[in-house]
């Protein structure tokens, strides 16, 4: 058994994209079955739970699901006409759920900005405190440290509210093998 994970692929990247996808198909061998802890997890929309049912199907790979609403079939990629119809109606059922998902966070977001709203956590240090801490760092050398203790915020609010002022971390060169 092999396991291949990316965790922290975005779901705007298609399953048969993603870099852990392409090791699973350098590997993949007819018969293998392919087992995801959730086919949502792997498949973000209807399209992309078909264009993975065809890779497998076209490779000879059983896809199994071990938990959500899927995890019943033995081979999700199997070509029958039971197995298609309950995979479109659940994979169906499981788009429009996210569709109304993404209708309503839209709507909030929406309706705060309409009610005049902050999106997300205001500031720690706003305004004249902000300016105040940017003064203090630049022409006095304050330390981070001492700026979150005078305006009792923590140190991550200071560095936020310093970020184009800091220093930029080094990147580490690549190392060859």
């Amino acid at each position: 058994m092999r396991l291949f994970e990316d965790p922290a692929t975005t779901s705007k990247i298609p399953a048969l994209e993603r870099p852990a996808f392409a090791k699973v198909a350098a590997v993949a061998h007819p018969g293998d079955t392919l087992t995801v802890s959730e086919l949502f997890r792997l498949c973000r929309d209807l399209v992309d739970i078909y264009n993975v049912r065809a890779w497998c199907q076209a490779r000879g790979v059983v896809l199994r699901v071990m938990s959500g609403p899927l995890s019943n079939f033995h081979d999700l990629a199997a070509g029958d006409a039971t197995t298609d119809l309950l995979i479109n109606v659940i994979t169906a059922v499981g788009q429009f759920q996210r569709d109304l998902q993404n209708e309503f966070t839209v709507e909030g977001i929406a309706a705060a900005e309409a009610e005049g709203r902050y999106r997300g956590r205001p500031p720690a240090l706003d305004g004249t405190r902000r300016e105040e801490a940017r003064t203090a760092y630049t022409e006095q050398g304050a330390s981070i440290a001492a700026l979150a203790r005078t305006h009792g915020v923590s140190r991550a609010a200071i560095r936020t509210a310093l970020a184009d002022l800091l220093p930029q971390p080094s990147v580490p060169a690549p190392r060859s093998s």
